[in-house]
């Protein structure tokens, strides 16, 4: 299947601070990450790129590209890029949000529920005045960026209505990325905004450290994260306590994991569809989170899957698509994405003021405001 038409020069890009890897042209699509895994154990895909979506049920949006550069440094945007358009705010689903997250506690506080935690999102529409190059959208994001994060995928490798589509973001968090024997990841899990003022902004920081429901939250995704890694890994080290780690945006626990594959055999595609989702993105137990975030919000696309890179020798790395924008094959309509782990303890109110903020990322780079 060809890259969609808008795609200049890319159907894929993942910058981080340590370097960025970038794909051009398709050799070959993938039905499914298994397969996708499959072919590079097999040494019939020299490189993997793409998106693993929400659903493990879902058509991903991987593929074998032509060729993949892998440089040491943030990615750099193509020259003669447009501006980027105005937006106008066409849907924020607000009151939606707030009775989806008043329904999730309510049954996150009954008695006996076996639900420990379940993490909801919602979306906000914009609307462009004229064409959106994604690789624009993605030149701000990643300068918005302190540490040069960003991503963009092509989901046209998942088929049917993702033909044409793209997903731009810039995630904080790595969901696993394998160096030789050595992999690592850091999972986020409670949040706090940052403040202008900076002894406020340190204050909230310090509060969100000592918050008995985001210490909470964030060892479910720790907890998790330890068992799903435990059969593929060894001296695995996770620290006891989460440190703090922030965005622009917002303060977040954060806990650096850091082990040593036991089989050579094992890549990071094979470690990414092992590990997702998470809590983080999930929930806790993991099916029955899924089973109530399919009751209450649908299909997610591939908000909340993963986005990343692997090669024959089982190196590469993934990142949660969180933080993430997908432009519309009209190149005109964008669709941001933005969630938060509800516990018992949560207040609706106080969950769209975390989403609001954790858009921020999208409207930042967009130059809109909601």
């Amino acid at each position: 299947m060809p890259l969609s038409r808008h795609i200049a020069g890319a159907g894929f890009v993942l910058s981080r601070p340590h370097g960025t890897a970038q794909a051009h042209g398709s050799r070959t699509t993938f039905d499914t990450a298994s397969s996708a895994a499959a072919a590079l154990r097999s040494g019939n895909a020299a490189a993997v790129v793409g998106a693993l979506p929400f659903s493990r049920d879902a058509p991903c949006a991987l593929f074998e590209p032509e060729h993949l550069d892998r440089t040491e440094s943030t990615w750099t945007a193509p020259s003669g890029l447009p501006p980027l358009p105005a937006f106008t705010v066409t849907g924020s689903r607000e009151s939606e949000h707030i009775d989806r997250v008043r329904t999730a506690v309510n049954v996150l506080r009954h008695h006996g529920s076996p639900l420990q935690k379940v993490v909801l999102a919602r979306s906000l529409t914009l609307t462009a005045d004229t064409d959106v190059d994604p690789n624009a959208l993605l030149a701000a994001l990643v300068e918005g960026n302190p540490w040069g994060n960003g991503y963009l995928a092509d989901l046209g490798a998942a088929g049917g209505s993702w033909t044409g589509r793209t997903l731009v973001g810039s995630s904080p968090e790595v969901l696993i990325r394998k160096q030789g024997n050595t992999v690592t990841c850091h999972p986020l899990a409670g949040s706090a905004p940052r403040h202008p003022d900076p002894q406020q902004d340190q204050a909230n920081g310090a509060a969100l450290t000592e918050s008995v429901k985001d210490l909470r939250e964030h060892a479910f995704v720790v907890d998790a994260l330890r068992e799903s890694l435990a059969p593929f890994c060894r001296d695995l080290d996770i620290p006891t306590s989460p440190t703090l780690t922030c965005t622009p945006q917002l303060w977040h626990l954060g806990t650096p994991i850091r082990g040593e594959v036991r089989g050579a055999d094992t890549s990071a595609l094979d470690l990414a569809i092992a590990l997702h989702p998470t809590p983080a993105v999930c929930g806790t137990p993991t099916d029955l989170a899924y089973r109530t975030i399919e009751e209450l919000e649908g299909d997610r696309g591939f908000y909340a899957g993963a986005v990343g890179w692997c090669v024959s020798d089982g190196d590469g790395e993934w990142m949660v698509a969180i933080r993430c924008a997908e432009l519309a094959p009209d190149l005109r309509r964008v669709t941001a994405y933005a969630g938060g782990g509800i516990v018992a303890e949560s207040d609706p109110a106080d969950e769209v003021r975390e989403t609001v903020t954790k858009f921020g990322t999208v409207m930042s780079a967009l130059g809109a405001q909601l």
